[in-house]
């Protein structure tokens, strides 16, 4: 009998199993580098790691199969409590040479729209199906996620490259309670995390950088931002399935 392998990967699960792809060892390796840095700008991200709070997931260039399962299981973490800060990081196999900025942001897209069209959930009556409505977010199993693309053709932006792989980082709204855009304990947070990237990017803030709800924003071009400071132009990728 075969057994099932967990699409869900904890820290211990780097260095316990034998049976992950060698990129993805040499790609958490880097990720864990990267985070734990002591400047290393997000809080959570570095806190989170540090405490073995942060789950992760990877899919081939060939395969996407396993995504869907690996982000519904870490969506049941969020049951209990104490889980209420855990991120997910998928880490996507490396292209055989690196491509410019909008191969990856394509692909990001693509993987988005592929995990939305194995949805099995209704996407929630209240949410809006239109990205360029300014209240529109990801849903998965009914449940509103921000997600975020990191990638190596980040070359100003040095906070959102985290390797040669594409990463991309999974949030659930409901981390966020008591930290939102325009809660005290937000905006103090959201400025201080920002201050620190501005050093580290050596860049001002992204404009498409604002916090949900902003009427004047659209959340979709927070999803994955330009290695610069010019907006992102143009129609969202994601297209929301027909019933």
């Amino acid at each position: 009998m075969q057994t099932t392998i967990p699409a869900l990967l904890t820290k211990e699960d780097f260095t316990n199993r034998n049976d992950l792809p060698d990129w993805l060892l040499r790609e958490y390796k880097t990720f864990h580098e990267t985070v734990t840095d002591k400047t290393f700008p997000c809080y959570f991200g570095r806190s989170g790691e540090l405490k073995s709070e942060l789950r992760y997931a990877y899919i081939s260039q060939n395969d996407w199969s396993n995504l869907p399962g690996a982000v519904a299981e870490f969506l049941t973490l969020f049951e209990d409590p104490k889980h209420k800060r855990h991120g997910l990081f998928v880490f996507v196999e490396p292209f055989k040479s690196e491509g410019p900025l909008d191969a990856y942001r394509k692909q990001f897209w693509e993987i988005l729209q592929y995990l939305h069209d194995m949805d099995d959930t209704e996407w929630p009556e209240q949410a809006p199906r239109d990205p360029d409505h300014y209240l529109w977010d990801f849903n998965f199993k009914g449940e509103p996620i921000f997600i975020f693309g990191n990638a190596p053709a980040y070359k100003q932006r040095r906070t959102r490259h985290l390797g040669n792989s594409m990463v991309l980082g999974f949030q659930p709204r409901r981390i966020f309670e008591g930290l939102t855009g325009t809660e005290k304990g937000g905006i103090m947070s959201r400025e201080k995390v920002r201050e620190r990237v501005e050093k580290w990017d050596e860049l001002p803030t992204h404009p498409d950088i604002s916090h949900f709800g902003d009427p004047e924003h659209n959340e979709w071009k927070q999803f994955f931002i330009g290695d610069d400071v010019e907006p992102v132009k143009g129609k969202c990728p994601f297209s929301h399935k027909e019933l």
